[in-house]
């Protein structure tokens, strides 16, 4: 879905059918349903001083930071001077709530629905996508765990030479040659899903020889905590959980049973939250890269991401 992010409370107007005109120095070709995003931008003093601005909203709350309701974009009009003037002749409400100057853009809003339950959504510049982790899933259903060599090689299952020849792809990249091995494949959830409080997770049982590793991804949603698997293959799916410890272990029970077949050194296993890498790195720079994440004592995990 396409969304648009707009500074308070000239989003809260949108919602509240007050302003259908967004205004902007650039005119966008898209057309189509669009979400309005209320930014994290508190309101300046400058507008929260303009009275008559703020008459148009009576009581209304803000929800900075959240995805606030739905429209239709169906037309970009470049502003003259009769157009500004008209404006702020004939539709003086809608004309305070925009900025009407000869040279900008005037985009028009139809169909305003409210959402039932606003979503907690990071903004971003422009017109960008936010996915449902539904569609997240849909999108990679045609991707194959394997990996890429160096010379653009396909394999399947990492092999004796996948030590040397791994390179990280880029989310491109994986969507180009639709394979990709865990830590692939959660660089491209990481691009789908911009907007959502997500962590990236690296575990990992240091056995002296192969050191086999998981990598995986979580978000936060209406209160739960969600694991998206889509590379291993076994617990494929969108899992649900009332707090991010009982996910992390549940997941490293799994891993425990499933690709360690439950030999392994407790203090061994570990699991490292991690940020978003470099692209085109080795095994060797990932494993570096990882491994200065932060190390997860789920004893003392606290709950909130």
């Amino acid at each position: 879905m396409k969304v648009l992010s707009i500074r308070e409370p000239f989003a809260t107007l949108i919602k509240e059918k007050k302003k259908l005109v967004e205004t902007r120095s650039f005119k966008t070709n898209y057309r189509g349903e669009l979400y309005i995003h209320a930014s994290v931008t508190k309101i300046d003093k400058e507008t929260r001083n303009r009275k008559e601005l703020f008459d148009l909203l009576g009581n209304e709350s803000f929800n900075f930071g959240r995805i606030i309701c739905k429209c239709k974009l169906v037309d970009s009009i470049y502003m003259t001077k009769e157009y500004v003037e008209d404006m702020k002749i004939n539709h003086f409400e809608e004309y305070l709530c925009g900025e009407y100057k000869e040279g900008r853009y005037a985009w028009i809003l139809e169909d305003i629905e409210l959402l039932e339950e606003p979503i907690k959504a990071k903004g971003q510049l422009g017109i960008w996508n936010y996915y449902m982790e539904f569609d997240v899933m849909e999108l990679m259903s045609d991707i194959e765990y394997g990996w890429v060599d160096k010379n653009n090689q396909k394999h399947m299952m990492p092999d004796d030479t996948y030590s040397d020849n791994y390179l990280l792809q880029t989310p491109k990249e994986v969507l180009k040659n639709k394979i990709g091995v865990c830590w692939d494949q959660v660089e491209l959830e990481r691009y789908y899903f911009k907007g959502y409080d997500i962590k990236t997770y690296f575990i990992v049982h240091y056995d002296g020889d192969k050191c086999p590793t998981h990598t995986f991804l979580i978000f936060k949603k209406n209160n739960q905590y969600y694991w998206f698997e889509h590379s291993w293959e076994k617990y494929k799916g969108i899992h649900r959980y009332d707090t991010l410890k009982e996910l992390l272990i549940d997941v490293k029970s799994k891993f425990i049973k499933t690709e360690l077949h439950c030999d392994y050194i407790l203090e061994n296993l570990i699991i490292r939250e991690y940020s978003k890498p470099k692209y085109h790195i080795s095994v060797q720079e990932f494993y570096k890269h990882c491994e200065n994440g932060n190390v997860v004592d789920l004893d003392s995990l606290e709950n909130e991401l």
